[in-house]
């Protein structure tokens, strides 16, 4: 794709959201325990299949298997490795490598978008994706918008003083760093110092894979005890915007695109509403003209599209769909973020590694962290609207700009 033209039209056409009527809609939808494959996840569907319905747009509730949680697999893993390394200490070398060695393919494949083998050895419950299509069915062309109902369990590793103390002791490292902090470095980390050290005989090695074997035991299991957050951010803002665009869709139809709004369970427990979307509807929906996307955690203080994500191996998104949302962005007046990556994942990570057009637009705080993340301070209150709504209009400004053009 060459430069980005200007259209003179677009900058004119997104209109901005009313604030007050997004904040209502966050503030019903935060009311909702819902964890993910939950009963609270299910309830917190049919109301966007309700709030739909008074936007006289059809909806549908997509019901899909899932786990649910990510703290299962991730521990068992971890518990592998921390096994492996006392192994190799008592001498049983062969058994500490194997040890080590399993639990870390288990973590790495657990990871999105791989096959997560474990996970499906685990107790199974349903999730519920919600999907509404706008525009003609016969349309060459789709956006897919995303975002997700579900809402993320709290933990210690989450603590928001964390990232406030390394930005305010250690500021040149926060202004050098181009990505999220590497949280599952650590659980991944301590099966293969295990099994590295199980193999060489280094019992150092062997000690530091039981360390961060057993820590990354107790992180897990601290997060499996607490509750879901309200989610208000973390993505109630996003689940929203899909309302503020149909709404908007509703007001000015698309004239050669076909959109759908996709707000998918079971995100929080490493996208697995998604990779089920996926496997349900990637089929139908042709790499050359299908667009995705991803909206996650759009009320923070400052906007920003993900330069890549990737929990092992960094995946960029693609150049054409970066350069094409810059520029809508520049000519809305809209400043982003720069240059920001994450060492996570959203569930923008299954269609980019299935070859799609993708980008993620998102938010940040001055510590380069989304606002009040997987923290019971995740409210509506706390929640930048002017961000969100922002967020909002760079969104349609996107469907618009496809509309009359492809990439």
């Amino acid at each position: 794709m060459g430069p980005v033209e200007s259209s003179p039209s677009i900058a004119e056409r997104p209109v901005t959201p009313d604030r007050e009527w997004l904040r209502e809609r966050l503030e019903q939808l935060e009311q909702i325990h819902r964890p993910s494959a939950s009963q609270g996840e299910r309830a917190a569907a049919e109301w966007l299949v309700a709030q739909f319905a008074e936007l006289r747009v059809e909806a549908r509730i997509e019901v899909e298997e899932a786990h649910g949680t990510y703290w299962w697999p991730l521990g068992i893993g971890a518990a592998a490795g921390a096994l492996g390394g006392l192994a190799a200490l008592r001498g049983r070398r062969a058994l500490g490598f194997a040890l080590g060695a399993a639990g870390a393919a288990a973590i790495a494949d657990d990871f999105p978008p791989n096959r997560r083998r474990l996970r499906r050895l685990l107790p199974r419950r349903q999730t519920f994706n919600v999907v509404a299509e706008l525009g003609s069915a016969s349309a060459e062309r789709t956006v897919v918008l995303v975002a997700h109902h579900d809402a993320a369990h709290s933990g210690l590793v989450f603590h928001p003083a964390i990232p406030q103390t390394i930005g305010d002791r250690f500021p040149q490292v926060l202004e050098r760093s181009d990505t999220s902090p590497p949280l599952m470095a650590p659980v991944i980390g301590g099966p293969i110092l295990a099994a590295v050290g199980a193999l060489s005989g280094r019992r150092l090695l062997s000690k530091l894979g039981v360390l961060f074997g057993g820590g990354s035991v107790a992180a897990m299991l601290d997060i499996g005890l607490r509750d879901a957050v309200p989610g208000a951010n973390d993505n109630g803002t996003a689940v929203v915007a899909l309302l503020a665009l149909a709404r908007r869709l509703q007001e000015q139809a698309t004239d050669e695109l076909r959109v759908m709004l996709l707000s998918t369970g079971s995100e929080e427990s490493f996208s697995e509403g998604m990779k089920a979307f996926g496997e349900r509807h990637f089929g139908e929906l042709p790499v050359e003209s299908t667009f995705f996307v991803c909206m996650e955690t759009l009320g923070a203080t400052h906007p920003m599209v993900l330069r890549g994500e990737g929990f092992l191996r960094m995946r960029e998104y693609p150049p054409p769909a970066l350069q094409l949302i810059d520029g809508l962005a520049e000519e809305l007046g809209i400043w982003l973020f720069p240059n920001l990556r994450l060492r996570n994942g959203t569930d923008g990570m299954e269609p980019l590694a299935a070859g799609y057009p993708t980008v993620a637009l998102c938010s940040c705080t001055d510590f380069k962290q989304p606002g009040n993340y997987h923290w019971h301070n995740d409210v509506a209150e706390n929640v930048n609207f002017d961000t969100l709504a922002g967020a909002v209009r760079l969104a349609e400004a996107l469907i618009r700009r496809l509309d009359e053009r492809w990439l």
